[in-house]
């Protein structure tokens, strides 16, 4: 009898279960899981803390989902080393789990610089799990002054979180603008502009010198009281079980578009890991939702003696803060690197297409979202440019930008 081993209870760990109970459904599947919690959706921890949502409603899956799939599930539990020679895994409460295939979904954590005097920092939070989310929430009262390090995605969905619910919130971050990892200069500031007006405050270009309790002292010599600090200033991928075997690990663990890691009968999928990114032409970690699932369900299958590949990975993101939307996806390529850049902007709204060798290699909407699946598919099929509309694409998402064919093919007949 065959045994998968999942160390990780996430949306890759989800899609790797259904994966493999597409091919076999009799063989045992073990989820080894940190936390205490059903698989649930991590982006959405911000609305319930903002109160948009309940704890019934963040749920990835059914709560019979485990028993549905036929899945063991170690909650609580963490798994400390791989002994890939005798194909077990050593568990931080005693004992091995064997397995005939394994699969590493051990997501990431929070990036904490060494701040001075940050351990004096009695209300300190990360903000990556339910359970910080819950500590956090004990923490606060109307009268909370929070301070976020960080003002990428986790930074700024923690302050629409706890918008509303504290006296006032202010982001630092040592980077000229916010979400400086999907945004650029031309959208960043319109994003920020709005977030403003919401009431949050932002301190850029500045780092935290030091800390003497609830006060931080900025290089620049600004002084930020606050009662409540979270940081977010980044996360790092968890790579640490398969790089002390000798796995092959850059920045996140190295898999294939079968998502195989560089051990025999050993994957890994979502956030803990590295692909190819056909965007960009090259490898790098795609922390996402949607490619968590697919890289799971990808090396489900093929644990379970199938055959499947996920090979048109991509960066993407679909966010919203205090109803302002944005879409993102691809690869930012300027005119430095052999690219042309089609840019639609006012006061409120931007549509960027950044292009090259005829293929749409990214996008930046602002506001006008309406259908961006279309573009995120340009990217992901690597559609030529010449075969489309392209000028009517830059101005609406339409289907009619397509072929007839095409659109009976892509649309369900829509001609």
């Amino acid at each position: 009898m065959k045994q998968y081993v999942i160390i990780g209870n996430g949306i890759a760990a989800a899609g790797c279960i259904e994966g493999i109970r597409s091919i076999d459904t009799k063989n045992h599947i073990v989820v080894v899981s940190k936390e205490s919690h059903t698989v649930y959706c991590r982006p959405l921890i911000s609305y319930y803390l903002e109160g948009k949502t309940t704890l019934d409603k963040i749920g990835y899956r059914s709560d019979d989902f485990y028993k549905k799939y036929g899945c063991e599930v170690l909650y609580n539990e963490t798994a400390i080393q791989i002994d890939d020679e005798n194909k077990g895994v050593l568990m931080s409460k005693g004992g091995t789990i064997p397995f005939s295939e394994l699969c590493v979904a051990t997501g990431s954590s929070p990036f904490v610089p060494s701040f001075d005097g940050l351990n004096c920092v009695k209300n300190r939070f990360s903000f990556m799990t339910l359970d910080d989310t819950f500590a956090l929430e004990k923490a606060i009262s109307p009268e909370s002054r929070v301070l976020i390090i960080g003002a990428g995605l986790i930074g700024l969905k923690c302050a629409e979180g706890l918008h509303n619910r504290v006296k006032n919130i202010t982001v630092c971050d040592l980077a000229d603008k916010i979400l400086s990892s999907i945004l650029d200069d031309d959208t960043a500031p319109m994003v920020q502009k709005f977030l403003e007006m919401q009431g949050v405050d932002f301190c850029l270009s500045d780092r935290v010198a030091r800390f003497d309790r609830d006060k931080a002292i900025m290089k620049s010599g600004k002084v930020i009281d606050f009662d409540v600090l979270v940081t977010a200033v980044g996360v790092r991928a968890n790579t640490t079980l398969v790089a002390e075997i000798g796995g092959k690990v850059n920045r996140g663990i190295v898999v294939n578009d079968e998502m195989r890691t560089s051990l025999d009968n050993v994957y890994a999928a979502g956030d803990c890991t590295e692909g190819f990114d056909i965007s960009l032409g090259g490898n790098r970690v795609l922390a996402l939702l949607p490619n968590a699932y697919m890289q799971g369900f990808t090396a489900g299958v093929n644990m379970a003696g199938g055959t499947k590949i996920f090979d048109n990975a991509i960066p993407m993101n679909s966010i919203g803060f205090f109803g302002l939307h944005i879409m993102t996806a691809g690869s930012f390529i300027g005119e430095k690197d052999g690219g042309t850049v089609y840019m639609q902007k006012d006061d409120t709204s931007c549509k960027k297409f950044f292009v090259r060798d005829g293929l749409l290699k990214g996008y930046i909407l602002v506001d006008k979202v309406e259908r961006g699946g279309i573009y995120t598919s340009l990217i992901r099929e690597q559609t030529p440019l010449e075969t489309v509309d392209f000028d009517l694409l830059k101005e609406n998402a339409s289907f009619m930008a397509f072929s007839s064919e095409t659109r009976r093919k892509k649309f369900g007949g829509v001609v």
